[in-house]
């Protein structure tokens, strides 16, 4: 996958994250620039303070990083790959999850 491609990608994506969170019941506020995804998390919803998920163009992968830690996904061939292969992360919308404290149902993301 060339960078371009993997930017278009992962723009894709980031912005179907952001809509998953409009359409949830979470009260989150985002915003996305430049391929980083900024979640608030509200104090109450046991995670606090911020998520970020952004893109990293070297590695063609997306960084999930948390209070509780950080994960890294790469582009499988239906969904994307926790490539540290940490039980608690699974997919990135799993992680998005555990790390917001919050039930967000979110898409399968395009491979």
């Amino acid at each position: 996958m060339t960078e371009s491609e993997f930017i278009v990608l992962t723009d894709r994506v980031l912005n179907l994250v952001g809509e998953a969170l409009d359409d949830s019941d979470a009260n989150l506020d985002w915003q996305l620039n430049d391929g980083i995804l900024e979640i608030d998390c509200e104090e109450g919803s046991g995670a606090g303070g911020k998520i970020i998920l952004n893109r990293h163009v070297p590695n063609r992968e997306l960084w999930l990083a948390t209070r509780g830690g950080g994960y890294h996904f790469q582009s499988g061939a239906t969904q994307w790959e926790n490539t540290r292969r940490c039980r608690s992360a699974g997919r990135t919308g799993a992680g998005i999850n555990r790390a917001g404290g919050v039930a967000i149902a979110l898409p399968n993301l395009p491979a």
